[in-house]
Protein backbone atom coordinates (compact mmCIF):
# COMPACT_ATOMS: atom_id res chain seq x y z
CA UNK A 1 0.00 0.00 0.00
CA UNK A 2 1.33 3.44 -0.93
CA UNK A 3 1.70 6.42 1.31
CA UNK A 4 -1.20 8.80 1.90
CA UNK A 5 -0.99 12.13 0.09
CA UNK A 6 -2.47 14.88 2.27
CA UNK A 7 -5.10 17.24 0.89
CA UNK A 8 -2.78 20.25 0.91
CA UNK A 9 -0.21 18.46 -1.22
CA UNK A 10 -2.91 17.24 -3.59
CA UNK A 11 -4.31 20.78 -3.93
CA UNK A 12 -0.85 22.21 -4.61
CA UNK A 13 -0.21 19.47 -7.17
CA UNK A 14 -3.53 20.18 -8.94
CA UNK A 15 -2.82 23.92 -8.88
CA UNK A 16 0.57 23.35 -10.53
CA UNK A 17 -0.97 21.14 -13.23
CA UNK A 18 -3.79 23.61 -13.85
CA UNK A 19 -1.16 26.33 -14.07
CA UNK A 20 0.47 24.51 -16.97
CA UNK A 21 3.16 22.43 -15.29
CA UNK A 22 3.59 18.97 -16.78
CA UNK A 23 2.17 16.17 -14.65
CA UNK A 24 5.59 14.49 -14.52
CA UNK A 25 7.23 17.68 -13.23
CA UNK A 26 4.50 18.36 -10.67
CA UNK A 27 4.57 14.78 -9.40
CA UNK A 28 8.35 14.96 -8.83
CA UNK A 29 8.02 18.37 -7.17
CA UNK A 30 5.42 17.07 -4.71
CA UNK A 31 6.86 13.57 -4.27
CA UNK A 32 3.85 11.84 -5.81
CA UNK A 33 4.15 8.64 -7.83
CA UNK A 34 2.98 9.21 -11.45
CA UNK A 35 0.15 6.63 -11.16
CA UNK A 36 -1.06 8.35 -8.00
CA UNK A 37 -0.78 11.73 -9.74
CA UNK A 38 -3.10 10.64 -12.55
CA UNK A 39 -5.53 9.15 -10.00
CA UNK A 40 -5.63 12.51 -8.21
CA UNK A 41 -6.33 14.26 -11.50
CA UNK A 42 -9.17 11.87 -12.34
CA UNK A 43 -10.77 12.51 -8.94
CA UNK A 44 -10.52 16.26 -9.47
CA UNK A 45 -12.70 16.33 -12.61
CA UNK A 46 -15.17 19.20 -12.49
CA UNK A 47 -18.94 18.93 -13.06
CA UNK A 48 -18.50 18.89 -16.83
CA UNK A 49 -16.15 15.90 -16.56
CA UNK A 50 -13.11 17.94 -17.56
CA UNK A 51 -10.04 16.95 -15.56
CA UNK A 52 -7.28 19.25 -14.41
CA UNK A 53 -4.98 17.55 -16.91
CA UNK A 54 -7.32 18.31 -19.80
CA UNK A 55 -7.65 21.91 -18.65
CA UNK A 56 -3.87 22.29 -18.44
CA UNK A 57 -3.41 20.81 -21.92
CA UNK A 58 -6.03 23.16 -23.33
CA UNK A 59 -4.37 26.15 -21.66
CA UNK A 60 -0.96 25.22 -23.13
CA UNK A 61 -2.53 24.68 -26.56
CA UNK A 62 -4.36 28.00 -26.30
CA UNK A 63 -1.10 29.79 -25.44
CA UNK A 64 0.68 28.17 -28.38
CA UNK A 65 -2.12 29.23 -30.73
CA UNK A 66 -1.98 32.80 -29.42
CA UNK A 67 1.75 32.86 -30.11
CA UNK A 68 1.24 31.54 -33.65
CA UNK A 69 -1.47 34.12 -34.34
CA UNK A 70 0.83 36.82 -33.00
CA UNK A 71 3.58 35.75 -35.39
CA UNK A 72 1.20 35.84 -38.35
CA UNK A 73 -0.06 39.27 -37.34
CA UNK A 74 3.52 40.53 -37.05
CA UNK A 75 4.41 39.15 -40.49
CA UNK A 76 1.33 40.77 -41.99
CA UNK A 77 2.18 44.12 -40.43
CA UNK A 78 5.75 43.92 -41.73
CA UNK A 79 4.52 43.02 -45.22
CA UNK A 80 2.14 46.00 -45.20
CA UNK A 81 4.98 48.35 -44.23
CA UNK A 82 7.18 47.06 -47.06
CA UNK A 83 4.53 47.74 -49.72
Amino acid sequence: MGKHIDNTTQEQFIADVKGGMKVSEASVKHGIHPKTAYAIIRRQADNSGTSALEIAKLRRENQELKEIIGLFALEKKRAEKNH
